[in-house]
């Protein structure tokens, strides 16, 4: 089980939603060296998955909307499991239903999307793929909201993200 320091937790706590969810995503990424793989993706549970597909999902919309989050290679971390029923489960009902309105758009273009591409093909693909404009859009429009439903969930299921243990 994942252990999270009840002192880092609590300054955390003080200093925001966001910070407070990271305490858990920095002990994530510790257990699993930094990247997930297939052979590192059974020391977390589906509960820290999802958390861990949130902050995946949401890091990469910030740099380069969904464009970058599939070149980047979370594109089958997203769409091909299931993030969207389980962010919905989180109480972040509008992020669930935008990745299910992009996961329509990524299923029939997979095979373009994630292709290998050059610098000026990648950026081409933003024009290519203005579809996804519109969504990313209402993403930044929902974002701090669904954070907060987030984070508030974790906070009242703190045993399915973590073994809180005193320092």
């Amino acid at each position: 089980m994942i252990q999270i320091k009840d002192k880092a937790l609590a300054e955390a706590i003080e200093k925001g939603m966001d910070e407070f969810l990271q305490v858990f995503i920095d002990a994530y990424l510790q257990e699993i060296g930094g990247q997930l793989t297939a052979e590192n993706m059974s020391k977390l549970n589906g509960s820290q998955h999802t958390l861990l597909a949130w902050h995946f999902f949401s890091t990469e919309m910030r740099e380069g909307g969904f464009v970058q989050l599939i070149q980047n290679g979370y594109g089958s971390y997203i769409f091909e499991n299931p993030f969207a029923k389980a962010i919905k489960q989180f109480g972040a009902l509008e992020l669930g239903k935008l990745i299910y309105k992009a996961k329509e758009i990524y299923d029939p273009n997979k095979k373009e999307l994630e292709r290998e591409t050059s610098e000026e093909e990648f950026n081409a693909m933003y024009v290519d793929f203005e579809v996804f404009d519109e969504l990313e859009e209402h993403y930044f429009n929902i974002e701090e909201q669904q954070t907060s439903l987030i984070a508030a969930y974790v906070d009242d299921h703190i045993e399915d993200f973590g073994n809180v243990i005193k320092e």
